[in-house]
């Protein structure tokens, strides 16, 4: 989400790729007992000591767990939304240095701030090598796939769409709704199941504690009730979520949704709205689930909000 509408916000308390369009799941024989780490919103950039902070952050993951892989909940670079083709390659390349630290296989979620020059300040054009989310795909990879791992089938999504004029809407578009659908009916019956997506699809944090920061549909996903409709009838253990920068769970027919606190904290700039610099340890232990968070000691060369 943008800097700007952030800053100043209240307190609140071995794997199988799944193709994302054509293919389906194989089935998955029994449960293994494993540990991975969400983390996200990275923010990587020169500026802010921001890259000495990540690789404090993945020093600790490499201390602190012992995880099969990490999941990056989005928001890789700070900025290739608004910056030109030479700015998002410096970044996306820090970004890919910094994370080779971290010893561990790295599934990738797509962030808002990882679209590259979709606003026309860029100056780069509609059409552009690179434009909006190939730049991603060249980079990084998939925008949305799910894979398996040791009986657990886990879900990845894109949440941010370019609208015709060029802006960005949180929302999980058509094809993707399709493609979730064929996805999760196409697993054995009972699998438990991860989904990480980058904007919150339930947040309670938005309703309340957020007044001004900015719009909604920049916030929360617009269409979370249909992409949330078709976990009826499947075994989802939780949602990841990233982008608010903040700890919050929030429960709704009996799934969690858990947004985590972002590397960065406050973009760099000390915490954000009481939630430090983090990430988070996922454990699944025979189909059940549970997290903790864990800071990693960043202190900030320009404190706000702290």
């Amino acid at each position: 989400m943008n800097r700007r509408e952030f800053l100043a916000v209240g307190t609140l308390a071995t794997a199988s790729l799944i193709d994302p369009i054509s293919s389906s799941p194989a089935s998955l024989n029994g449960l293994g007992s494993f540990e991975f780490i969400f983390f996200t919103d990275t923010h990587i950039e020169p500026e802010l000591s921001a890259a000495n902070g990540c690789a404090m952050c993945f020093k600790k993951i490499r201390s602190s767990a012992r995880a099969d892989f990490a999941i990056q909940g989005g928001d890789h670079v700070f900025d290739a939304s608004a910056v030109d083709r030479i700015r998002a390659n410096c970044l996306f390349d820090l970004y890919a240095r910094t994370e080779q630290d971290l010893g561990l296989k790295v599934y990738h979620t797509i962030g808002n701030h990882d679209i590259f020059g979709v606003f026309p300040k860029s100056g780069i054009n509609v059409g552009d090598l690179g434009y909006g989310k190939q730049m991603f795909q060249e980079r990084i990879g998939q925008t949305y796939y799910s894979f398996n791992h040791k009986g657990y089938h886990f879900v990845v999504l894109d949440s941010f769409q370019i609208t015709e004029n060029r802006n960005l809407e949180a929302r999980v578009d058509a094809a993707q709704l399709a493609w979730l659908k064929k996805n999760l009916d196409s697993i054995p019956a009972g699998t438990p199941i991860v989904v990480t997506v980058h904007v919150p699809l339930l947040s309670g944090a938005v309703a309340y504690a957020f007044p001004g920061a900015g719009p909604r549909s920049q916030l929360v996903i617009a269409n979370a009730s249909e992409v949330i409709s078709l976990f009826n009838g499947h075994d989802v253990l939780a949602v990841l979520q990233g982008h608010l920068h903040i700890n919050e769970v929030d429960t709704f027919k009996g799934i969690p949704y858990v947004t985590s606190g972002a590397v960065s904290g406050n973009w760099w700039h000390g915490s954000h709205a009481g939630t430090p610099e983090g990430f988070t340890v996922v454990s699944l232990r025979n189909g059940k689930i549970s997290w903790r968070y864990e800071t990693y000691g960043f202190k900030s060369i320009d404190p706000q909000n702290t």
